[in-house]
C-alpha cells in the first residue's frame, strides 16, 4: 500500500500520532495489526481463505483485504473490517472476483482497485462494492487462463497523471514479467480488452509482483520473486521515464519468494514481506536493511498507516 493509500487521520489537539503495519497471514488465514517494530501484535480477522492484498483507510478505521480463495473455483472476494476486527463484511462477494491478488485504495475517488489473476483483468469497485469495472481484459476462457504471461498481479494508483500501473509476472523464473501502465479511464469507444492507450513500461523482469509508488520522487517500486541475482528483490525505477531508459534499480536483496510491500515515504521506509515468513524493513534506498519478523507462516500483502 503507497502512503496516498494511507489516509492520515487528524488526531485530536494534544495527541500524538502513531503509525501501525497490518499484514496478511496466507497460510494462518489471518489478517495481523502490529507497531512497525513487530510488537503489540493483534490478529484483526481470521479465516480468510487465502488472503493477499490489503489496503488501509485510516480516517474511517476501516481494513480492506482480498480472499484468492481457490482458484479452480472462481471464488475470489474482497473483505473489510474494523481495525478491532468488528464490522466485518464482505465488500465483493465470492465469485466476485476470480483470484484477487494486490489491491489499492484510492480515498479520495472512494475507489478499489485490484489485479485479479486467473481472471486476466485489472478491476475497481465503489468503497461499498458497487459498480465493479474491468479496466484491463488481457484473455478469455480457459485456454488464455493457462498462459501465465496473462495473469494480472500487483496493481498500483497515480493519482497525480490519472493512470494505473499492474504486473504480469509470467511463469516462474521465467524472466517474461512486465509491468504496464494505461489511464483510470477507459478511451471513448475502446474495451478492457482492445483498449489503445496500454504501455509497457519495463519487460523481461523475473517476475515482478507488488507495486508501490513513491509519488514525491516520481519513482515506482516493485518486489520480485524471480531466481537471484534479479529476483527476490525490491526493485524501483522512474515513473515518469521513457521505456528505453528506465532500467531498474534493486534496492533490496535476499528476500525468500517476496511478495507484499509498502512505504512510508515521509518516514524514508519501505517495509517487503516474503512467503517465508519474513518481515524487513530497510530504507528507501534500501541501506539499512533489517528483519522486523521471522518464520511467521506465509507473509502475503503488508500495509503501513500513520494514524
Amino acid at each position: 500500500m503507497t502512503v496516498l493509500q494511507a489516509t492520515r487521520a487528524k488526531a485530536p489537539s494534544g495527541a500524538t500520532h502513531s503509525d501501525r503495519l497490518f499484514l496478511l497471514d496466507l497460510s494462518g488465514g489471518r489478517v495481523l495489526s502490529m507497531d512497525p517494530d513487530g510488537t503489540n501484535r493483534k490478529v484483526v480477522a481470521t479465516d480468510c481463505p487465502y488472503p493477499d492484498g490489503i489496503a488501509v483507510d485510516a480516517a474511517a478505521g476501516h481494513v480492506y483485504w482480498t480472499n484468492m480463495g481457490v482458484p479452480s473455483r472462481n471464488d475470489g472476494s474482497i473483505e473489510r473490517a474494523d481495525f478491532d476486527g468488528s464490522n466485518r463484511m464482505f465488500i465483493i462477494l465470492p465469485g466476485g472476483t476470480f483470484t484477487p491478488k494486490q489491491l489499492h485504495l484510492d480515498k479520495a475517488n472512494r475507489k478499489l482497485y485490484w489485479s485479479d489473476r486467473e481472471g486476466m483483468r485489472v478491476m475497481r469497485a465503489n468503497l461499498d462494492g458497487s459498480q465493479i469495472e474491468n479496466l484491463i481484459q488481457t484473455g478469455d476462457g480457459e485456454d488464455d487462463r493457462r498462459d501465465q504471461t496473462r495473469w494480472c498481479v500487483g496493481i498500483a494508483v497515480d493519482p497525480e497523471r490519472q493512470q494505473i500501473y499492474w504486473t504480469q509476472k509470467g511463469g516462474d523464473n521465467a524472466e517474461v514479467g512486465r509491468i504496464l501502465r494505461a489511464g483510470i479511464d477507459m478511451p471513448q469507444g475502446e474495451t478492457p480488452a482492445n483498449r489503445s492507450d496500454v504501455e509497457v513500461l519495463l519487460d523481461g523482469l523475473p517476475e515482478p509482483i507488488d507495486l508501490e509508488i513513491d509519488p514525491d520522487r516520481r519513482l515506482l517500486y516493485w518486489t520480485d520473486r524471480g531466481n537471484p541475482p534479479r529476483g527476490n528483490t525490491v526493485n524501483r525505477a522512474p515513473i515518469d521515464a521513457k521505456p528505453a531508459h528506465n532500467a531498474p534499480q534493486i534496492v533490496v536483496s535476499n528476500l525468500m519468494e517476496g511478495i507484499g510491500l509498502a512505504l512510508d515515504v515521509p518516514g524514508n521506509r519501505l517495509f517487503a514481506t516474503d512467503l517465508a515468513g519474513s518481515l524487513y524493513v530497510a530504507n528507501l534506498d534500501g541501506t539499512n536493511k533489517r528483519t522486523v519478523l521471522a518464520a511467521q507462516g506465509n507473509l502475503t500483502g503488508v500495509a503501513y498507516v500513520a494514524l
